[in-house]
């Protein structure tokens, strides 16, 4: 990685959908040499994958919250991962150190369906403890950040 390659990123973080030969243009390098760092990137790994942002409201995910999750013992730890996972409302899931063992970010439709979640998270194996937050307004919501490079 280098400083080319931290610019086309954040040319395509602001907007994925955005064309090389814009890129190109404005960091002033060949769109087939723009194509190219995107796709070496793209398979080592550093690009995982190219999504849509949807504003949760308007799809019906009126609801998010914050769930503090401590379990009894690290040998539920791989069983409570693998199910967290396969759940569609938990968008985020954190391995913590401190007083909880996971955080996970949940959006859903109601307070009512929330609450079905919270069960569910309780039933999980292991778990011993939660703490669930609602979150009032989001302020920002950023799915990954770049290094600042100061020669933009």
């Amino acid at each position: 990685m280098d400083s080319l390659d931290y610019q086309i990123l954040k040319y395509l973080k602001n907007n994925a959908r955005q064309k090389a030969s814009e890129i190109s243009k404005a960091i002033h390098l060949s769109v087939s040499t723009v194509i190219d760092r995107i796709h070496k990137m793209e398979d080592s790994g550093i690009i995982q994958s190219y999504t849509v942002i949807t504003d949760d409201a308007r799809i019906g995910n009126d609801v998010t919250a914050l769930m503090e999750i401590s379990l009894e013992h690290p040998k539920y730890n791989d069983a409570f991962v693998e199910n967290i996972q396969q759940h569609p409302n938990v968008i985020s899931c954190y391995y913590l150190t401190g007083e909880y063992d996971y955080m996970i970010k949940i959006t859903c439709r109601s307070s009512k369906h929330l609450e079905s979640i919270h069960r569910w998270v309780k039933n999980q194996p292991g778990v011993c403890v939660t703490r669930t937050h609602f979150v009032l307004r989001t302020e920002k919501n950023t799915f990954s950040s770049l290094p600042y490079v100061d020669n933009e």
